[in-house]
Formats: structure tokens, C-alpha cells, sequence
């Protein structure tokens, strides 16, 4: 694990928080964290906490970019980075980042924690030499964070598909220049619906339940833009 990096405390509501890297004692405390931040949002249940388990252990993970926010010395959220790639028509690659999963214990969201801890991962993505980050979301939540619809950078999916939640933020500006590009993100994110299954059979119990939060999720994920 890389070596943790502290920024000066943040003031947040009367309290402090700090932004580092995430220690090894802490994996499991942040895959809990991801499983009640995500646990029937999107879906019955949820996977973010095994794809955090998975992400460590793959090429494709930056743990230079694994980052957790510290409140009154309690870990409540976590944002984790692979590496992706952009690819034009003649096959010639861009080197570009993902994030994914981020996520803020339940009773601390919206309180612009997710905004600081992605603020300073942007910071530190851009020492490392990233040009640009790459994501499926809802735009509701990234915009506000300079994320623009991958049409507007001519950045699509195979087929020239232009989903509605894929989005794009540059951190060099100009870095698109209107060529078209095929995102491919990592391999990491190719799991198993019986692995998460066994995996999940190690934490404490939660009830899949269906709410109205999981058909927004399947509108955003089906949706493209002509």
C-alpha cells in the first residue's frame, strides 16, 4: 500500500476530517462502508462491497489513488481507481483513470464529503500525470465535479454508443480534440453474481428489498444519447 498522504484538516460542520490513502487494517472496514452505501440502491442487494475486495489484488488497480476521509478519527468513505484506456478507429490508445466504487456511510451523505475526497483524488491524479477520468454514473452526481456527457468529447462505447451515464472529465484541458475514442475500462470489473453471493455470506446480514431508487439506475443505465 502506498504511503498514506495527509492534506491540512477540513472544517466540516464543527468536526475535522482527513484525507489519506487506505491502510491494509482498514479493507474490511471500507468494504462494509461500501456495501450500506450501495445495499439496494441500484439494485436487490448490492456488489460495490466485493468489487472493492477484487479491485486491490488486480494490475489495473492505482493504490496511489485509494482513498478514504477520516471523521473525528472514524473512516467513513472511500473512493478506489483503475487504470482504463480510450481507443480510436486506427487502434491507437489513450492511458486514462477510472473511479469507482465511492461511497460514504449512509448517515454522512450529502454533506459534501464524496466532493472532498473526490477533489483531492483529482489533485493527486494529476501529479501522477492523468489526463483524464472516465465513468458510468448519474450525471445528477458528477457534473457538479466537471464531469460533461461523453458525447461532447466524442467518447462512446463500442458500436458508437453513447450512453447517457458515461461521462467524462478532463484534468488536462483540451486533451479531447474531437476524435472519437472507444472507452474500455478494466477487467476488474468483470465479476461474478455467485462470487459477490459467497462473499456476502461473511458480513452481516442485510434484506434485499426493491425501491424506487433502482428504477432510476435502470433508466440512467439504459439510456443513450442519439
Amino acid at each position: 500500500m502506498a504511503e498514506s498522504i495527509r492534506w491540512k484538516e477540513i472544517p466540516l460542520q464543527d468536526s475535522h476530517i482527513i484525507i489519506r490513502n487506505e491502510t491494509a487494517d482498514e479493507f474490511r472496514k471500507v468494504e462494509e462502508i461500501h456495501k450500506r452505501a450501495f445495499w439496494n440502491l441500484s439494485v436487490p442487494g448490492g456488489n460495490e462491497h466485493y468489487l472493492a475486495h477484487v479491485l486491490r489484488e488486480h494490475e489495473d488497480f492505482i493504490p496511489e489513488l485509494d482513498f478514504v476521509c477520516e471523521l473525528e478519527g472514524q473512516v467513513i468513505a472511500n473512493v478506489m481507481y483503475t487504470k482504463s484506456k480510450l481507443m480510436d478507429e486506427k487502434g491507437n490508445t489513450k492511458n486514462i483513470i477510472t473511479f469507482g466504487p465511492i461511497s460514504v456511510e449512509p448517515e454522512h451523505q450529502r454533506k459534501g464529503i464524496g466532493k472532498l475526497l473526490l477533489e483531492k483524488s483529482f489533485e493527486k491524479a494529476i501529479i501522477m500525470g492523468y489526463k483524464a477520468i472516465v465513468i458510468f454514473g448519474n450525471p445528477a452526481n458528477y457534473v457538479s465535479r466537471g464531469f460533461k456527457s461523453c458525447k461532447k468529447y466524442n467518447v462512446c462505447l463500442k458500436g458508437d454508443i453513447f450512453p447517457a451515464a458515461l461521462l467524462v472529465k478532463e484534468l488536462e484541458e483540451g486533451y479531447f480534440d474531437g476524435t472519437k475514442y472507444y472507452f474500455f475500462e478494466s477487467s476488474a470489473f468483470e465479476i461474478k453474481q455467485e462470487d459477490v453471493e459467497e462473499f456476502d455470506k461473511t458480513f452481516e446480514y442485510l434484506e434485499k428489498k426493491i425501491q424506487p431508487s433502482q428504477e432510476e439506475f435502470y433508466i440512467h443505465s439504459h439510456s443513450v444519447i442519439q
